[in-house]
């Protein structure tokens, strides 16, 4: 049921992406054009035909239009040209693409699939557009190149919310499927655990079928890690241990950046944090007590079953944003950080996704996984054969977003949507071999 509350909530800018809604105000316009309800009613078959074919031809020449200030735009990023592209002052808060984005093909995909040229009455909505650009993203990273790395959030991305990955879980084939078509996988989360039975608990399904698998070489095997706490914690797959991962020391992983990041400074970034959650909880009444770790600092609730409102979760998040922003260190930017709303608690970790993914690149593209030395020198998996799944791609309080700097990148709302996807992967990674 919508509810003006629901409705209400979706307008805050916060909560919305910029170039998503540009895209569905542009098709909100041959919608009003030929729709034609009326003929519902009237029974004109001939006449909502004829209305849905131009309903479609309109929708994929608006797409292809868009497609083309995309390619202009990757024209001002490759060649560095100092005025801004077409779509730049269009969307100011467009950032980088990696690969073309072939939309139209991708909206009649789509609209195969979800019947938008049919719709009398609902315009296309942000969902479509959202599945539209998803679509057009795995086709570009298999066809304008490989796909060599898949990254994946965990909760909501992978299994629903708190939950684990459990080994009924229709998402598992899939990944092994990846695996044995030498994809590497990285599990890029936010849960910053510093032991290996913490994550066997929440991705045993996965990891046993890993280590069960008769289809999977070795070498395949090892193509999966796990990076936790955002970018601080690296697992790799080890078939001998309890637990089947094994830490991954520091020094093998950390970039030459990540390196520079001195404990003192981390230390006195969570401080702050730490200070305006405890502001937070105290002005907003929140039944929460902080938790901090070594690498990260939040508020979970308490008593465990209790929850926190929405819009104090998103409230929280701002507030300790801007207000690690303006602080000494956060104006200083010697660390980075990420503020995120992680559903029924509030957190902020060093680093973000951008160097989670970041790492799971050099890491496989320095042989780190099949043995070698890993970490922050030599070669390293390319942005456009890069390809992040995650569930959080908002502007704000949003820990996938900053994913997109560094690779290719696929919105879904739910670990179904993930399954359709990987389907839809796998598919086009099939015709591309025949």
């Amino acid at each position: 049921m919508t509810t003006r509350y629901r409705v209400e909530y979706a307008l805050k800018t916060h909560r919305r992406d910029q170039f998503i809604e540009w895209v569905k105000g542009l098709l909100a316009v041959p919608f009003v054009l030929y729709s034609q309800p009326t003929g519902v009613f009237e029974g004109q078959g001939q006449r909502l035909a004829v209305a849905q074919e131009e309903a479609h031809r309109r929708y994929s020449e608006i797409l292809r239009d868009v497609e083309i200030m995309i390619d202009d735009h990757i024209t001002h990023q490759k060649e560095e040209i100092p005025f801004p592209s077409k779509l730049k002052l269009l969307v100011p808060t467009i950032g980088p693409f990696f690969t073309r984005l072939p939309l139209e093909a991708a909206f009649k995909y789509q609209d195969r699939k979800r019947y938008i040229s049919s719709r009398r009455f609902v315009s296309p909505s942000f969902n479509d557009v959202r599945l539209i650009l998803n679509s057009a993203q795995i086709m570009a990273v298999t066809t304008y190149g490989t796909l060599q790395l898949a990254t994946f959030d965990g909760d909501v991305t992978l299994y629903e919310d708190g939950q684990s990955l459990e080994p009924d879980s229709p998402v598992i084939p899939r990944l092994l499927d990846l695996l044995r078509k030498n994809v590497r996988i990285g599990i890029v989360t936010a849960a910053g655990y510093t032991t290996a039975d913490r994550y066997y608990a929440r991705l045993h399904g996965l990891l046993d079928a890993v280590a069960l698998s008769t289809e999977l070489s070795p070498a395949q095997k090892q193509s999966l890690v796990i990076m936790g706490g955002e970018a601080n914690y690296l697992f790799e797959f080890d078939p001998t241990s309890p637990h089947l991962l094994a830490p991954v020391p520091r020094a093998r992983w950390l970039t030459p950046e990540m390196a520079s990041w001195s404990d003192a400074d981390i230390v006195a970034l969570l401080d702050v944090a730490e200070a305006a959650l405890r502001d937070c909880v105290r002005s907003l009444n929140l039944p929460a007590v902080l938790a901090r770790k070594d690498r990260a600092v939040g508020i979970v609730p308490s008593p465990p079953h209790a929850r926190i409102p929405r819009e104090s979760l998103e409230e929280t998040v701002l507030v300790v944003q801007k207000t690690l922003e303006l602080s000494v260190p956060g104006r200083a930017r010697r660390v980075p950080f990420c503020a995120f709303n992680g559903g029924r608690d509030v957190f902020v970790d060093i680093g973000d996704k951008s160097w989670g993914v970041n790492v799971c690149q050099r890491w496989f593209g320095s042989a780190g996984g099949a043995g070698g030395s890993g970490g922050g020198t030599g070669s390293m998996i390319p942005a456009e054969n890069t390809l992040h799944v995650g569930d959080q791609f908002l502007s704000a309080g949003a820990n996938d977003f900053r994913a997109r700097n560094v690779g290719t990148t696929a919105w879904i709302a739910n670990p179904g949507e993930t399954v359709e996807l990987l389907d839809e992967l796998a598919d086009l990674m099939g015709k591309k071999l025949s």
